[in-house]
């Protein structure tokens, strides 16, 4: 069996593959600091209570944004499951070929995603990753990522907020009934999904106009993609397991 990791600012996704089948998946909050122990058993009873021993566990493939936790990570890894990882990085096949000022400043999770979109939806694609940020990342139909765009994710527009305005408390983030607000706590709701509703179609649409090809498909992940994605006709694929299904293809390239 074969583990997949995505590790993000906010959370850490794990998945579980048995062949071509993700036979499971966890989410857990990216936390520092923590020990190789600490993360070698808390996968170990993830798998153990999906019923998957740990000797299954053959290959593990990690992309990650956020090289702090990386050591302990790797470390434990190591240690309890006794494989050395595969890290998305410089010299790992992906399948497709960066062409931007300096691909190097490319994040792993950036580069799964648009894989994983290219290999299971074709391109000419934008894929948009609604995460901490919220990123929009281009592939033509030969499989160049040629383009990068990223914003605040709405919930640090809504931290932002709350933070920032002495009078305004934190919220709930999700589409009051109109936008025609009555009090505090729906005024900022509608500014932030209507808003960002605003964002996304006027994004896709500029890309779209200066690639000179409307039928660009759009490709959507992330945690709050759902909100986003009810609201609007711009996004023709959800797909909540994008980056675990671009670690898998990442990986049988790198085995094959």
């Amino acid at each position: 069996m074969l583990l997949v990791i995505d590790i993000g600012n906010t959370n850490i996704v794990i998945g579980a593959y048995r062949g071509d089948e993700l036979v499971a998946n966890w989410r857990m909050t990216t936390k520092t600091p923590r020990t190789s122990d600490e993360y070698g058993l808390f996968m170990y009873s993830l798998l153990e209570h999906r019923g998957i021993k740990k000797d299954e566990i053959k290959d593990v493939i990690i992309s990650s944004v956020v090289p702090n936790i990386m050591y302990s990570l790797v470390s434990g890894i190591i240690k309890y499951f006794d494989t050395q990882p595969i890290i998305v990085g410089p010299g790992v096949k992906t399948g497709i070929n960066i062409r931007t000022d300096n691909p190097k400043e490319v994040g792993a999770d950036r580069i799964v995603n648009t894989v994983s979109a290219y290999y299971t939806y074709g391109g000419p694609a934008i894929v948009i990753d609604f995460g901490t940020a919220t990123t929009y990342d281009v592939v033509t139909e030969d499989g160049v990522f040629s383009a990068a765009i990223t914003s605040p994710g709405i919930k640090i527009c809504a931290n932002a907020l709350y933070q920032k305005a002495a009078k305004l408390p934190e919220i709930e983030i999700k589409k009051p009934k109109s936008i025609l607000a009555k009090n505090t706590v729906t005024s900022m709701q509608a500014g932030l999904v209507y808003g960002y509703i605003g964002q996304v179609e006027y994004i896709v649409k500029k890309v779209k106009q200066e690639m000179n090809c409307e039928e660009m498909k759009v490709v959507a992940t992330g945690g709050l993609a759902k909100i986003i994605n009810s609201e609007t006709d711009v996004i023709d694929v959800l797909d909540p397991m994008l980056t675990l299904k671009g670690l898998k293809i990442i990986y049988d390239k790198n085995k094959s």
